[in-house]
């Protein structure tokens, strides 16, 4: 199947490691013109340098972006038109907040919680859609958690910002689809990352228990008895924001092998 993303401007945030970075090395797969960020600028140099290498793509930059930041995030989207004349896809994604249950989080966390994980979703998308607009036709996605289905254990923030980017994409998709603009939301469940190899390395610290303990028994409990790959959860986003997606807009998809119970 032909994604038609050959030479299309790509924005992937929060891509230098993780799920942002096995998206943006799918879409070079595909010949788009990715432009990733992050914070860390030796870690996004690092990054083009190994999709370029994996893929042959030489259209692979990068911006140094801090998520909480509305001026860089403005300049990302400039470079992105600077260099492509447009943007084409939007891929939101930011880390995660901090694990905790309700009485340990503070008012800051909070706060940098819903400027990292909704806000900065917020200023991306205004600062990328009138370009969409103008040419009538675009894709986001919003990457989000599988808290926006079913509640984590010690992860108050998550499962209070995540499900607002649903609302968010849901109330976009009505307010863009006559623009041709889709927009989704994509939840990973367990994939493996070192996000999640940290979060189980604190249930195993607090149990007292080997992390090897905690993993064994995730994977028990997922129907597929492993956990996901990066790639596996890439290929979702590289398909919702790719041409062969005319007419998905407004839906959430968990990509979690069948663990959350939840209709």
């Amino acid at each position: 199947m032909d994604l038609g993303l050959n030479g299309k401007s790509v924005i992937v945030t929060a891509a230098s490691k993780g799920l942002g970075k096995a998206s943006a090395l799918e879409f070079a797969r595909e010949g788009a013109h990715v432009l990733i960020s992050s914070r860390n600028e030796e870690a996004l140099k690092d990054t083009v340098e190994e999709i370029t290498q994996e893929t042959g793509n030489t259209n692979i930059d990068y911006a140094v972006c801090d998520m909480k930041n509305a001026d860089d995030i403005q300049n990302l989207v400039e470079k992105a038109v600077s260099w492509n004349g447009t943007v084409d896809v939007l891929v939101n994604n930011a880390g995660g907040p901090p694990a905790g249950r309700f009485l340990d989080m503070t008012d800051d966390e909070w706060y940098h919680s819903f400027e990292l994980n909704v806000l900065s979703f917020v200023r991306t998308i205004r600062a990328a859609v009138p370009y969409m607009q103008k040419q009538k036709r675009g894709a986001i996605v919003n990457l989000a958690s599988s808290s926006i289905y079913q509640s984590l254990d010690n992860l108050v923030l998550s499962n209070t910002m995540r499900p607002g980017i649903v609302g968010l994409s849901k109330t976009l998709a009505q307010e863009l689809g006559e623009d041709n603009i889709l927009i989704n939301t994509v939840g990973p469940g367990t994939i493996k990352t070192d996000r999640i190899l940290e979060l189980k390395q604190i249930v195993a610290d607090k149990k007292d228990i080997p992390v090897n303990q905690v993993i064994e028994a995730d994977e028990k409990s997922i129907p597929m008895k492993r956990y996901g790959k990066p790639e596996e959860f890439a290929k979702a986003i590289v398909f919702l924001g790719s041409g062969a997606n005319t007419y998905i807009t407004g839906q959430t998809l968990v990509v979690d092998g069948g663990a959350v119970k939840a209709l």
